[in-house]
């Protein structure tokens, strides 16, 4: 298990949410900490979203509450029933994310209130206190890097499709051990797009973009396609490869073409992190060439035989895989020429 700052995050929350519940002499602070709880979001954008959006759902379910209590103080029934409209509230508003918080401060008011509309506010306090104190140790502490972040996700994930690649044609690695790295980079590629979506949310909800940043997004998003598009090719060969007659001097090729993509795609990876020298444009014009070649060789290939659908489809697959990286080295290219145009206009470095 890894100590992660959302753990020490979540712990300070509640602390700092019970100490301020305690100096303002308020009874029940727990819900405080039970607020504190709920409201903490992975980013800062959505932890300012989600203080809005409970504001105005905790508004309504509190004087939902408040009503209900002055006619059915705690009836257990009356409490299903505002439960229910307060659900149908926050479905209505589409702020499902706020149910669970919503409904906490509807039963804690009719729990207390018993129809005096101070034990209502003291509640609404309690809950507002909890998320506001989540909102600040997100923003003060441990604000996420999300660009250091995504980058070091972005080489973890490479690093287990690579393998996979390089033995793919070849079947040297063990069908069970294949599997499970398989499995593993279809999960954490699916948690990388999900950081993705957060990093370009808080980016642009909460900034103004510059030219660098919103550059460094499409680089960013055509880092995640190729990525899929890697993994993409693992499944074709399965599916159709390995079902076609082939030749060894043809799965010498496909091999000899995909050892060559990966290792390309490992270079423009560490090019736009400034670990290569910026001198790429003859191998990028000699790779978008031979990936061409690939193609029209397997097509010609694979034409003697039976099996011509499905060696095509797996060949246009590592087509497009070596198309994107292309793709992708050719955005890298533009992002630093404008970064450096930028420079000289300003005088701001971007790395």
């Amino acid at each position: 298990m890894t100590f992660g700052a959302r753990m020490l995050k979540t712990g300070m929350a509640v602390t700092l949410a019970l100490y301020l519940s305690m100096l303002l002499h308020t009874t029940a602070p727990v819900i405080a900490a039970v607020a504190a709880i709920f409201a903490l979001q992975p980013s800062i954008y959505r932890s300012w979203r989600y203080f809005l959006d409970q504001l105005q759902t905790n508004t309504l379910g509190a004087a939902l509450a408040l009503v209900a209590g002055t006619f059915f103080p705690k009836h257990p029934i009356a409490i299903g029933i505002v439960c229910i409209l307060a659900i149908m509230i926050c479905l209505k508003m589409k702020m499902e994310a706020n149910i669970g918080l919503t409904l906490v401060t509807v039963i804690a008011v009719m729990d207390a209130s018993g129809g005096h509309w101070w034990f209502a506010v003291n509640r609404f306090l309690l809950t507002s206190l909890g998320v506001g104190s989540a909102f600040v140790i997100n923003v003060l502490f441990f604000p996420p890097n999300w660009q250091k972040r995504f980058m070091e996700e972005v080489h973890g994930v490479f690093s287990q499709i690579s393998p996979l690649q390089r033995t793919v044609i070849s079947n040297e690695m063990k069908e069970s051990v294949f599997q499970e790295t398989k499995d593993g980079v279809v999960g954490a590629l699916f948690r990388l797009e999900e950081k993705y979506k957060l990093f370009e949310e808080e980016q642009k909800k909460l900034k103004r973009l510059k030219y660098s940043q919103s550059k460094r997004l499409v680089v960013y998003k055509q880092m995640l396609h190729t990525l899929r598009k890697g993994v993409d090719i693992l499944q074709l060969v399965e599916e159709h490869y390995f079902q076609a007659s082939r030749t060894p001097n043809m799965n010498a090729f496909v091999d000899e073409h995909l050892e060559a993509l990966t290792q390309y795609h490992e270079y423009v990876l560490m090019k736009f992190e400034k670990k290569y020298k910026n001198e790429s444009y003859e191998k990028l014009e000699a790779m978008d060439l031979k990936n061409d070649a690939f193609l029209r060789l397997i097509t010609d290939a694979s034409s003697s035989t039976g099996d011509l659908h499905r060696l095509v489809v797996v060949a246009s697959g590592i087509y497009d895989y070596g198309h994107q990286i292309v793709r992708l080295d050719k955005l890298v290219e533009q992002f630093f020429k404008g970064a450096e145009e930028n420079e000289k206009q300003t005088g701001l470095k971007f790395f």
